[in-house]
């Protein structure tokens, strides 16, 4: 697979990841504690995709790196199991999320280790 390619479809999936996180969020109780996970998760679970899509249109390796969405993910993750410890939410869809938090974060620590 091209560069491209690769670069598409990973906009695609983080795109897709961002668009769980919301759903995910809408599951928390609306409590001062489930608005505050509910606020941070949100923003880092989507900035991933975003802060991607930008690394993609910079104009350096250096620039890229700078860019690049492995801290967010990183945090995303923390949050995710925050939401699991602290909620007792137990479901598919929170499995299936940390599961995609763990490889988005893998691969975006991969890419940075490349750089």
């Amino acid at each position: 697979m091209e560069n491209k390619d690769f670069a598409k479809k990973l906009e695609y999936r983080t795109r897709q990841f961002g668009i769980s996180i919301i759903k995910l969020s809408t599951s928390l109780p609306n409590t001062i504690e489930g608005n505050v996970i509910r606020n941070q998760i949100t923003k880092s679970g989507t900035s991933i995709g975003a802060n991607y899509r930008e690394a993609n249109r910079s104009r350096s390796k250096r620039d890229f790196k700078n860019k690049i969405s492995e801290s967010e993910a990183s945090e995303t993750e923390y949050w995710l199991e925050i939401i699991k410890d602290f909620n007792g939410l137990k479901n598919e869809v929170l499995n299936s999320t940390m599961n995609e938090a763990k490889e988005l974060l893998a691969l975006f620590t991969s890419i940075s280790n490349k750089l």
